[in-house]
């Protein structure tokens, strides 16, 4: 008979029992400071996915006279490929398979993404000329430094309540802890 059960108290996950898993607590056992830094942290990581094909996107979009709907399309595609590879790298250097990599990468980011998107791509089209101001502007680059900001603060509450349920980067988080 499980000792756990017996006593009352709660199992522990067999992966709990491995020495170099003690330190790690389930996400979904997160709750206040260690919630809000682990969501802090994975809002971080999925900004600098987006950042990189976002801007890239905007530059080359702008670079070649493109429409505002052609280059948002373009950086929100590549926001989306970054922002997964970002997550991807690390967990194929930890012996995942390419597949398995990327299905935990759709998974712990596409929420976080689509907000960052569409929050970010909004606030460019609402600065006045922020989207027809060339690469060489400080209204090009300022505008899109404030719109990836106000991303990133619409996307944390999104991630704290995915991370809270152990969803949403919480499952890339389980597999760095466990590789």
């Amino acid at each position: 008979m499980n000792h756990a059960w017996a006593t009352g108290e709660r199992p522990q996950h067999p992966h709990s029992m491995h020495a170099d898993h003690a330190h790690q607590a389930p996400t979904q056992a997160l709750q206040g400071a260690a919630l809000s830094r682990l969501a802090a942290s994975a809002t971080l990581h999925c900004l600098s996915g987006c950042a990189i094909g976002e801007v890239l996107g905007m530059v080359i979009g702008t670079a070649l006279g493109w429409s505002n709907g052609e280059t948002i399309a373009l950086a929100v595609a590549l926001a989306f490929v970054s922002g997964y590879l970002m997550t991807m790298w690390p967990l194929i250097r930890a012996g995942l398979a390419w597949r398995q990599a990327a299905k935990l990468a759709l998974a712990a980011d596409s929420a976080s993404i689509a907000v960052m998107e569409v929050v970010d791509n909004a606030v460019m089209l609402v600065i006045p000329g922020a989207m027809d101001a060339p690469l060489s502007s400080g209204l090009f680059w300022g505008s899109l430094t404030i719109a990836l900001a106000i991303a990133g603060v619409a996307a944390y509450p999104v991630n704290r309540w995915l991370i809270s349920r152990g969803r949403g980067h919480a499952l890339a988080h389980g597999q760095h802890a466990h590789h």
